[in-house]
């Protein structure tokens, strides 16, 4: 099988590809800059910029698969104006063009799977959320609207397109998770805010699993749910990490603090409250091989 993958340098993207190249696949990593100066043994690269709307589109010809991970990072630096139209353009721009490209191509691949995120589904409280439900209100169901809906040529074309929603990403190296371990390590890790907020959230080897499954599962199209099956608060889940560290989780971080440190960004990243139900993923019988979070923290920490 022949896949494209953009984000192929971020935490995701890096691993989807180790999986890829593991199982015999030929990757083509959509890059930005000069494609000829970039190193990845294993692997074809093809230029695109997305700002500039220029992508190689010819040398995507006959490819099985896109997997289009690439965007702003919005968990990086506090959300003022810039940062914000940086989150927007870059995911809506990148997907436009990508798709528009993979629409236009005499051997067009079979499937897209586009990344998104449960921010889709805004501050929710205690709502279980699924595919069905609707949209949020704030300014990251916003992004994640606009996100999906980019996708449409491709759809269009006949592509089978899959929106994955997914939940806060647990990896070893790397991601939210490594951001947290230091405060906790030193026994000064504790909730934020009530404690009572919904974080919904998936381990990097289950997303990676998520993926593979999109790509190669023809009853898979439109949104999917990537979280894990057990919901847990943010009190819940630093209950549960200072539990595997080994390490006392008393210094909670009052709203406003949280608030202060990092402006719009605590409401939408840490105070939000999203419960999110995989419930396509239960449809198909996926098997997560981290089902629980202390046991997923066990896994992803090495204890």
């Amino acid at each position: 099988m022949k896949v494209i993958v953009t984000g192929s340098t971020g935490l995701v993207g890096r691993a989807l590809v180790r999986s890829l190249l593991a199982d015999g696949h030929e990757v083509t990593r959509l890059v930005r800059g000069d494609a000829q100066g970039f190193k990845a043994p294993g692997t074809a690269a093809v230029h695109w910029n997305p700002a500039r709307g220029e992508i190689d589109a010819q040398a995507l010809e006959g490819h099985d698969a896109a997997v289009h991970l690439a965007g702003e990072n919005v968990g990086e630096g506090r959300w003022d104006e810039e940062k914000k139209r940086r989150i927007l353009e870059s995911r809506v721009k990148g997907t436009t063009l990508l798709a528009g490209a993979l629409a236009g191509l005499s051997a067009k691949p079979r499937v897209l799977v586009s990344a998104s995120a449960t921010g889709f589904y805004g501050d929710r409280g205690e709502e279980i959320l699924r595919e069905e439900s609707a949209s949020g209100s704030d300014f990251l169901s916003e992004v994640c609207r606009e996100w999906e809906k980019a996708t449409l040529q491709a759809s269009q074309a006949g592509i089978r397109v899959v929106h994955l929603r997914i939940g806060v990403v647990l990896a070893g190296e790397g991601g939210a998770l490594q951001k947290m371990l230091t405060p906790f390590k030193l026994g000064l890790g504790g909730k934020v805010g009530s404690g009572t907020q919904y974080m919904s959230w998936i381990t990097l080897e289950d997303l990676i699993g998520v993926i593979r499954r999109a790509v190669e599962d023809e009853s898979l199209r439109g949104p999917v749910n990537v979280v894990a099956p057990q919901q847990v608060t943010n009190g819940e889940f630093t209950k549960a990490l200072g539990h595997v560290l080994g390490r006392p989780t008393v210094f909670a971080v009052p709203a406003f603090a949280a608030r202060l440190a990092f402006g719009e960004t605590a409401d939408a990243l840490l105070l939000a409250s999203t419960r999110v139900e995989p419930a396509r993923l239960k449809e198909i019988g996926y098997q997560f091989k981290h089902a629980e979070i202390e046991e997923a923290l066990r896994s992803v920490l090495g204890k």
